[in-house]
């Protein structure tokens, strides 16, 4: 007769933790298991089985040996207690950020929360949490993450093309970066961001043709002509940038054609080629890869005009 009843439990218990699972990306929280009617018996003869594992005081596994993907962001929101958000890079992600991945989970709690340390999380104890998301995942509003995450970057470089990726994806509107980031005290990146920003939301700031003619009068390099108009297959152009004697022309791309950076490392390749071509020597230089690598770019420039320096003359001899 027990046996029978026995075999109920087990079918009934492994069905909760299934739909619990289903909801979390393969976990369920201690809590919930016990709201549902399970006790501690039911969840300790689950992971005598070995069919759930604990990783944690409040998470069990119910798919696999450990979290992955959207359940590692459960876990480690549970295991940081109620107060916890996903915020940075970990949030973003939550909202639905594509090709990204971070090696560590961005959680932060307000100061006066207590939180357990750990392994492939890092806390951010901040006394203002921000603007939050409770429906879900608990996280920062997308906004309030992109800056963090920027902030929190490993480099300048990442920073941009976290921005970028944000703002491309439509996770956030342009309008609501730039209140958000106009509301930042201290930063230390505020140079490089505060250009970013404005680059990606296309603000009035943003780097434009005045800006690399000056640069290129600073290097000593010849100052081009701007917005010359040129017949085209398709009609009249206009150019940004052009060295009218020397055939060079450069165009500045705003940041919101592109889709990351690599889009910087393109368009550096894409010079290289076009300063060996034979016709006209066409530059594309991206507002983020200026902004980012100036040098990289204004020596481009420079050796496109050489390059035109060298086949005016050879024009020149052979007339």
């Amino acid at each position: 007769m027990g046996q029978p009843a026995s075999r109920a439990r087990q079918v009934r218990r492994q069905q909760i933790g299934r739909e619990l699972a289903d909801r979390h990306a393969g976990m369920a929280r201690r809590a919930d298991l016990l709201a549902r009617g399970l006790t501690d018996h039911d969840i300790t003869a689950e992971v005598g089985r070995g069919v759930w594992q604990r990783v944690g005081v409040h998470s069990l596994c119910i798919d696999g040996r450990a979290p992955t993907g959207e359940g590692r962001l459960w876990w480690a929101l549970w295991e940081s207690g109620p107060r916890a958000v996903l915020d940075g890079a970990s949030a973003l992600i939550a909202a639905g950020l594509r090709s990204w991945t971070e090696d560590q989970v961005h959680v932060t709690v307000p100061r006066n929360a207590s939180y357990r340390r750990l392994a492939g999380v890092r806390h951010h104890v901040l006394r203002d949490v921000g603007a939050t998301i409770t429906v879900g995942l608990r996280r920062t509003r997308p906004e309030v993450a992109a800056v963090r995450a920027a902030e929190w970057a490993r480099s300048d470089r990442e920073a941009a093309t976290l921005l970028a990726m944000t703002v491309q994806q439509r996770l956030v509107a342009t309008a609501a970066l730039l209140t958000m980031w106009e509301r930042v005290g201290r930063s230390r990146r505020r140079t490089v961001l505060d250009g970013v920003i404005k680059d990606i939301c296309d603000g009035a700031h943003s780097i434009n043709e005045l800006d690399v003619g000056g640069v290129c009068r600073a290097a000593g390099l010849p100052e081009p002509s701007r917005q010359v108009v040129r017949t085209g297959p398709g009609g009249r152009v206009y150019l940004d940038l052009f060295w009218d004697d020397l055939e060079v022309h450069a165009e500045i791309q705003g940041a919101h054609h592109f889709v990351g950076l690599k889009v910087v490392e393109d368009a550096a390749r894409q010079n290289d080629l076009a300063i060996a071509s034979r016709d006209l020597i066409s530059l594309q230089i991206p507002v983020i890869g200026w902004r980012l690598h100036q040098d990289r770019f204004l020596r481009q420039i420079g050796a496109a005009l050489e390059e035109g320096r060298r086949r005016r003359a050879a024009r020149e001899m052979g007339a």
